[in-house]
C-alpha cells in the first residue's frame, strides 16, 4: 500500500487528516492546525474556479480594470464563477 505526504496548502502544515469524500468520489482533507485559515480542501481540484490561485488571480484581474468575460476566457472558467468569486470577495473584505 502507498502512503502519500498530504500537506495543507495554505499553511505547510502535515497535520492533515482524511474528511470525506466529494460526491463525484474525490477524498477531502481537512487541517487540524488552529492557526491555518483554510480548513478543508482537496489535492486535486476538477473544477479549476475552486484553485486558491486562480480566485487571487479572478480578483487581481478585477483590480487591474479587466471585464469579467475578460476574466472568465482567460482563466478558462464561467463568468459566473468569476462574479460568484468576486461578490464573496467583497462581501468579506467589509466584515
Amino acid at each position: 500500500m502507498a502512503v502519500v505526504a498530504v500537506q495543507c496548502p495554505e499553511c505547510g502544515s502535515h497535520e492533515v487528516v482524511k474528511y470525506g469524500q466529494q460526491p463525484n468520489g474525490a477524498q477531502r482533507y481537512r487541517c487540524n492546525n488552529p492557526n491555518c485559515q483554510r480548513q478543508i480542501f482537496l489535492l486535486q481540484y476538477h473544477n479549476t474556479g475552486w484553485v486558491p490561485q486562480v480566485k487571487r488571480q479572478m480578483v487581481d484581474m478585477a483590480l487591474n480594470g479587466s471585464g469579467i468575460r475578460d476574466t472568465a476566457r482567460m482563466l478558462g472558467v464561467s463568468p459566473t464563477t468569476v462574479l460568484t468569486t468576486l461578490k464573496k470577495r467583497r462581501l468579506r473584505s467589509t466584515r
